[in-house]
C-alpha cells in the first residue's frame, strides 16, 4: 500500500467539496460537533460556510513515536460548545475514518452524553478508508487500499518553535 499525500491546497479543496456534497443533499443541520484534533479544520471551515454553531470532542486515539500506533480512546469529559444545549440535527466531521472504530465510539459517546438533545445525526469526513467499519453520510475521497495519509500540517509534530523561527531567519535589508 502507498502512502497517500496531501497537499494544502489539496486539503483545503477537499473541505469545500465535502461541502458542496453536504449542501447539494439537502439535509438542514443545526450543530456540527468536529473530532479534535483531526475534524478542527474541518469543522471551523464548514461552520462558518452554514453558519452552524460548533461544538468540539477532543479525542485520542493514536501515539507512539511516530503516531501511528492505534490505542484505546480518550474523550474529554465534555463537549466545548458556546451554546446552552446541542443542537438536534448533528453533523459530526473528521478528517478521515480508518478503522471506523474511533467514530463508532465518538457516535455512542454523544448518544449517551447528548442523547436527550439529539434527533438526527449525520457523520462527514474527507477520507474514507475501505477498512473502516462504519460507512460516513458524507465522505470525497474513498480509498480502498488503506494507505497511510499524510495531511500538510504533519511536519509541526515533530517541530519545535525554536527549529520553526529558524528556519525564518530575517533577511537582510537592502541598502
Amino acid at each position: 500500500m502507498a502512502d497517500f499525500y496531501v497537499s494544502w491546497d489539496d486539503y483545503h479543496r477537499d473541505i469545500e467539496k465535502l461541502a458542496i456534497q453536504i449542501y447539494e443533499s439537502g439535509w438542514e443541520f443545526n450543530q456540527i460537533v468536529c473530532l479534535a484534533k483531526g475534524g478542527l479544520r474541518i469543522g471551523d471551515t464548514l461552520c462558518r460556510l452554514f453558519d452552524v454553531p460548533l461544538a468540539i470532542l477532543s479525542t485520542a486515539s493514536y501515539g507512539g513515536a511516530d503516531g501511528r500506533t492505534r490505542g484505546s480512546i480518550t474523550f474529554s469529559r465534555d463537549l466545548s460548545m458556546t451554546t446552552p444545549s446541542l443542537g438536534s440535527q448533528v453533523l459530526i466531521v473528521d478528517d478521515l475514518v480508518d478503522s471506523g472504530y474511533s467514530l463508532k465510539k465518538s457516535l455512542a459517546w454523544l448518544h449517551h452524553k447528548y442523547g436527550f438533545y439529539i434527533e438526527d445525526v449525520r457523520t462527514a469526513v474527507l477520507w474514507y478508508k475501505a477498512e473502516s467499519i462504519i460507512k460516513p453520510d458524507y465522505h470525497v475521497v474513498y480509498l480502498p487500499d488503506n494507505p497511510w495519509i499524510h495531511q500538510p500540517f504533519e511536519r509541526y509534530e515533530t517541530m519545535t518553535p525554536a527549529e520553526l523561527a529558524a528556519s525564518y531567519q530575517p533577511q537582510p535589508e537592502p541598502a
